[in-house]
């Protein structure tokens, strides 16, 4: 799938379910790096593995996001709008086929972390940020900064195009 279509498709409708203040070029370059990383947007069931949609969640994540309390109330809504049921099982079935949900379970992760998101181009501290939350199993640090590039490509050809 190519990023312009996952940014129409599920991020841009995601950050409109959520508060304005969620929704920046930071936000959009981790959620399209992070998504790279985790599935390459192809996998939206994890190969030999639980997680699920686009970002990879785990029961875990789906968990957290839930009951944090920074991004509760955000994902209670997000859930109505959806039309998902608000509780753990229900969510992580949903986010196979959602993406939209996907997306804005993700940027609700990156929510919970206390540090602000890196500017864009922060290739390390973005890095920091995604091993922090997403907490991977078998992290691929010589893959990120392609995805990551590749995200700030994405971002700069959405911008060329305004």
């Amino acid at each position: 799938m190519l990023l312009s279509e996952i940014r129409a498709a599920a991020i841009a409708p995601a950050l409109a379910l959520l508060p304005a203040r969620m929704n920046s070029p930071q936000a959009e370059a981790m959620l399209l790096a992070i998504g790279l990383q985790e599935s390459g947007f192809i996998h939206r069931r994890q190969i030999g593995g639980p997680a699920r949609g686009f970002w990879q969640f785990e029961l875990g994540g789906v968990r957290g996001v839930l009951q944090h309390p920074l991004s509760r109330p955000y994902a209670l809504a997000v859930c109505k709008a959806r039309n998902v049921e608000p509780a753990e099982a229900a969510v992580y079935a949903a986010l196979e086929h959602d993406d939209t949900l996907a997306a804005a379970f993700a940027r609700l992760l990156l929510w919970t972390d206390p540090a602000p998101l890196p500017a864009v181009g922060e290739v390390a501290k973005s890095w920091e940020l995604y091993v922090r939350t997403w907490r991977p199993g078998k992290p691929h640090r010589d893959r990120w900064d392609g995805c990551y590039a590749r995200a700030m490509d994405a971002l700069k050809e959405a911008a060329d195009a305004r």
